[in-house]
């Protein structure tokens, strides 16, 4: 009820009643009451003349919902001319893009595909020549603390 939770709906609640005693709170109910059910009368009986005033003049429910329908047909008639189909445009794009990133990735993996064979053997090559490195340092510790000469 008009985003107002449980918790907040008590609160509400709890200051009326601080605010206005609790004697005057049942009479402030009943006249609150009153006063929705006169305005719900109130738009009950607006909406009923402008339905009784709309069938006096030849306009029933199936006459306006004809014409709220052909009128949303020919707004999306005209959304279809301007656009045209965007569907196929954007598949036709998105084939083409991602025809065109198989064939980078193609020629980028031809051309780094020795490349990456020499650094692999690189890394080998240096790798264990870095654990050759660190075995030496290690015979040459002493003590608890390590120490490099």
């Amino acid at each position: 009820m008009f985003g107002i939770g449980g918790g907040e709906l008590i609160f509400i609640m709890f200051v009326i009643l601080m605010l206005f005693g609790s004697d005057k709170v049942p009479e402030m109910a009943r006249t609150m009451g009153k006063a929705m059910a006169q305005l719900k009368n109130a738009t009950n009986d607006i909406k009923s003349e402008i339905q009784k005033g709309a069938e006096s003049n030849g306009f029933d429910q199936k006459m306006l919902n004809d014409l709220t329908n052909n009128i949303t047909s020919e707004i999306n008639k005209a959304k279809g001319n301007l656009l045209g189909d965007t569907n196929t445009t954007f598949n036709d794009i998105s084939s083409t893009f991602t025809s065109e990133m198989d064939k980078v990735k193609t020629e980028l993996s031809k051309e780094t595909s020795p490349q990456i064979e020499e650094s692999k053997s690189e890394l080998l090559n240096d790798s264990s020549t870095q654990s050759e490195e660190i075995k030496e340092e290690i015979k040459e510790t002493k003590g608890p603390i390590k120490r490099k000469k």
